[in-house]
């Protein structure tokens, strides 16, 4: 099977030619990864299995994009034609630009120790220890099965590294200091302290909040804390998990509202969107409104949302086409209406307002300097704020930002971090007004702001 001339594109693809990662990608068979993989058809999820087409394979494989391979608790592999399974996928490939920006987000020198949280399909662990060296890299996974068969595969591969099987957003049984970057390929409401302890002083860790498309940077203080900010670009993961699949409770609520007749029944303004893929709207709504879950269903012109929330609140918007949808809402909260308000401000402003998160022991001074970030935070961090891009190309899973500076802050902060500012810059920079609580933190005004060299990238 001819693979490796699609590895030189896709290495063309995912990232600079002149990047140390572009070797990786090119020498690394995605396709060993994935044989197998689920894709959402008009009758749900379909299975695809590689070796059946080994053309479709390939294509699959090296294309710059994410592929599901996990479905609830049904792996791919081990699925049948005929299964259809409910719930949400709980584990993918990637697409590899995302996957070597997060590396390139870490600013992973060639000495230095790495852990992967978040080992899934097992392609950018390979990635990293190609990269680097065998010795060099640790990857750990909730999911024993996925640790087991990403071993196996990376030995096809020409691979070895530590592979762990381990609640990562637990204690993690490796001694103080043991790594120099720490990347996760999963999302996390708060930084776990286990994160913290194992990171030498200097190191640097990636990950981005769960329910947002906030990609972190941070690097450990000498006092054990974390100083970091929000990037730019934007990324979004699963949520990590801590078994077999997601709480149950969020497909019974989700299936509730594809069902029920609404308290109320009105014309929507705007078209049924995807939410989940709208990373910027998305991102807005999870701070307005921390913890509703999302599905979207498209059936030929027919397009279906569906919201929830574990107060019981629920939405259910249909609509053909562009149309406006008839949208059903109950519970104690019209979560729709919360969404349409979002809209409102996006579509009236051209841009996402950063809202004023509540966060406990961060802070981000009104400079470009950064911020701490505490293992202890309540998990409501602050957003960022963007231009809107609109276009089916500029948004979805795996879509990345470009860099760009900010202007300084554009207001003070009242007593106590009360009412936060927003300001948009005509050049799409941002600036954002955090509202703080916890002891010793005064300071709220930010820029959030960064650029491709401040990032690092595209080493």
């Amino acid at each position: 099977m001819n693979w490796s001339t699609r590895a030189v594109a896709l290495a063309g693809a995912a990232t600079h030619r002149h990047s140390r990662w572009a070797p990786a990608v090119a020498a690394t068979p995605r396709h060993l990864f994935i044989p197998r993989w689920w894709k959402r058809g008009s009758d749900g999820w379909e299975l695809h299995d590689g070796p059946s087409d080994p053309n479709r394979w390939l294509d699959a494989a090296y294309r710059d994009t994410s592929l599901v391979t996990r479905v609830g608790p049904l792996h791919a592999d081990y699925a049948t034609a005929a299964d259809r399974p409910h719930g949400r996928p709980t584990s993918s490939a990637t697409l590899p630009s995302l996957v070597v920006g997060m590396f390139q987000h870490a600013r992973i020198n060639d000495g230095d120790r790495l852990l992967d949280v978040g080992t899934g399909s097992g392609y950018g662990v390979a990635l990293a220890a190609r990269r680097l060296s065998d010795e060099q890299v640790t990857s750990v996974d909730v999911d024993l099965y996925l640790t087991e068969i990403a071993r196996k595969r990376m030995s096809e591969a020409g691979v070895a590294p530590t592979l762990d099987t381990i609640d990562a957003t637990g204690d993690l049984p490796y001694e103080p200091a043991s790594f120099d970057r720490i990347v996760a390929t999963v999302s996390v409401r708060t930084i776990p302290e286990s994160w913290l302890r194992v990171l030498r002083p200097g190191g640097r860790l990636v990950t981005t909040i769960a329910g947002t498309s906030l990609l972190v940077t941070a690097e450990k203080d000498t006092d054990g804390g974390a100083t970091g900010r929000v990037e730019w670009d934007r990324a979004g993961f699963m949520h990590a998990r801590h078994g077999d699949d997601y709480p149950p409770g969020v497909a019974v609520r989700l299936a509730k509202a594809a069902e029920l007749d609404g308290d109320d029944v009105t014309r929507a303004p705007y078209p049924v969107v995807d939410v989940t893929n709208a990373w910027d709207l998305a991102s807005m709504l999870d701070v307005e409104a921390p913890g509703i879950e999302h599905e979207y269903r498209e059936d030929g012109e027919q397009r279906v949302a569906l919201m929830a929330h574990a107060d019981g609140s629920w939405a259910r918007a249909t609509a053909t086409g562009n149309e406006r949808p008839t949208v059903h809402q109950g519970g104690p909260r019209r979560l729709w209406d919360a969404l349409d308000k979002v809209r409102d401000y996006w579509l009236s402003n051209g841009e996402l307002p950063a809202s004023m998160s509540r966060t406990r022991g961060t802070s981000l001074p009104c400079s470009t300097s950064r911020r701490p970030v505490s293992s202890t935070s309540t998990g409501r961090t602050a957003s960022s704020v963007s231009r809107s891009w609109h276009t089916p190309t500029d948004r979805g899973p795996g879509r990345r930002r470009p860099g760009t500076s900010g202007p300084p802050c554009t207001r003070a902060a009242p007593a106590g971090c009360g009412t936060p500012s927003i300001r948009s810059a005509t050049t799409g920079s941002a600036t954002a007004s955090y509202r703080c609580e916890g002891p010793g933190w005064t300071s709220c005004p930010t820029v959030v702001r960064s650029s491709a060299a401040e990032s690092g990238l595209p080493n």
